[in-house]
């Protein structure tokens, strides 16, 4: 009975395996060196170009020592994670295909790649960076990525393409000149944090996406910061926009989302040598909101830009409160048929061109502000006549319409104007 408790003992343990791990040098294939190890192992790679392209189809850590550099010799993928619980880092990866249609990327990650990490790699080419299909739980942290200036912007890939994906995490990443920084497609929870992103068209571009998080992120010299479409219960919380030139945030049809703590400063549509826009009667808007509603906009920065916040569409039913409009060259167009109050239990928004008074000196203006009238829309509507501005008939039509309440357009209205800007911070001076 003692050997027979022994026996059964021993086949009860769980069977132990030990990762091994190998060096790899770039004197041999690449492949045939990964097909060697086994899952768990970890792979080491010497300085040197390695010739791919490759495939990692079992768990698997790849790091490099020193310069090791992945040469996917210009056709599809160079690398392609088909196994989960994978880590690439410490890589520089270069010359993949540029075949946007066929998905060429520097890493393929497939839906097989669970719980894979793909962390401090350099990324240099045409096609897609890194695209994720159909996966989840994967985290792509401090990578440096890299587009072809000699490839036209539109015919770049997007630095990280998430299509489908659940539960992802795209964090501390440097992303220039590719199509747009980061593109999230049908997917979901997946968390953005602390990314800069520069000299893209979009630096993150949301569609078809819903309950995800979008934190902590810098974006500059784009032609639009953060692109919002088709899209629902989006966090996007403590994000920049500096000097990009077209949106700082662009929201196509959004609702049920929570946009709070953006700053967003600086954008101007740009001018040529004579001193035209590139867009005819185009402005640059820190925040354009179309066909958008029930959406919440709390504590946000909208400084120096062309208009601060454009509505239209029907963008209605929004809460907008907290909020700092601050030198901007129009602080709102609203073009639609309701009235908007944007103040809530006797609390408002910060407007630096509030002429009103405080008698009582509770920080909350005595009259309320209404930054558009009736001739504004028809400036709006009628650019060629902005000439006439401050002309007597235009400064006429102003007095008669806050005389005579009954010509007074639908409009903006905040009945408790911040006096002071709630945004500010010693960063400011």
């Amino acid at each position: 009975m003692r050997y027979l408790f022994w026996v059964l003992l021993f086949f009860s343990l769980p069977v132990l395996s030990w990762a091994a791990e190998y060096q790899a040098t770039p004197d041999k294939p690449l492949q045939t060196q990964i097909d060697r190890t086994q899952g768990g192992d970890r792979l080491m790679l010497a300085s040197g170009r390695y010739i791919g392209p490759i495939t990692i189809d079992h768990s698997l850590e790849i790091h490099g020592a020193g310069q090791a550099i992945i040469d996917g010799e210009g056709q599809g993928h160079a690398v392609t994670i088909n196994a989960p619980e994978v880590t690439l880092e410490g890589l520089e990866i270069v010359n993949w295909g540029r075949n946007l249609t066929d998905l060429d990327a520097g890493i393929f990650v497939t839906e097989n790649a669970t719980g894979s990490m793909i962390r401090n790699n350099r990324l240099e080419g045409s096609g897609f960076g890194i695209w994720l299909d159909a996966v989840t739980g994967v985290q792509i942290v401090d990578n440096v990525i890299r587009g072809d200036t000699k490839v036209r912007s539109q015919d770049r890939g997007n630095g990280v393409h998430l299509f489908n994906v659940r539960d992802v995490r795209v964090e501390g990443n440097d992303i220039a000149h590719t199509r747009d920084g980061i593109y999230i497609d049908n997917s979901s929870q997946s968390f953005l944090n602390r990314n800069e992103l520069h000299d893209l068209r979009y630096g993150i571009h949301y569609m078809y996406a819903y309950d995800n998080h979008l934190e902590g992120n810098l974006t500059f010299d784009t032609r639009t910061g953060y692109a919002l479409m088709q899209s629902k219960r989006l966090t996007v919380l403590n994000n920049r926009s500096v000097n990009d030139e077209n949106y700082g945030i662009l929201m196509n049809n959004i609702t049920g989302s929570r946009l709070q703590g953006n700053r967003i400063e600086g954008i101007r549509q740009p001018v040529n040598a004579r001193g035209e826009g590139k867009l005819r009667g185009g402005d640059g808007k820190a925040i354009f909101i179309y066909n958008s509603q029930f959406n919440e906009f709390l504590d946000n920065r909208f400084a120096n830009s062309d208009i601060g916040i454009h509505l239209t569409a029907g963008s209605e039913d929004n809460v907008v409160l907290g909020n700092a409009f601050i030198d901007n060259r129009q602080q709102v167009k609203y073009v639609a048929t309701r009235s908007q109050e944007w103040s809530k239990n006797g609390s408002g928004n910060y407007w630096s061109n509030y002429m009103g008074w405080d008698m009582d000196s509770d920080g909350i203006g005595d009259t309320a502000f209404e930054p558009n009238d009736a001739m504004d829309r028809l400036l709006w509507r009628y650019p060629a006549a902005r000439l006439l501005m401050n002309s007597p008939a235009v400064l006429a039509l102003r007095w008669v319409q806050r005389q005579f309440p009954v010509f007074k357009a639908e409009g903006v209205k905040d009945s408790a104007p911040l006096l002071t800007d709630p945004t500010f911070d010693e960063a400011d001076t």
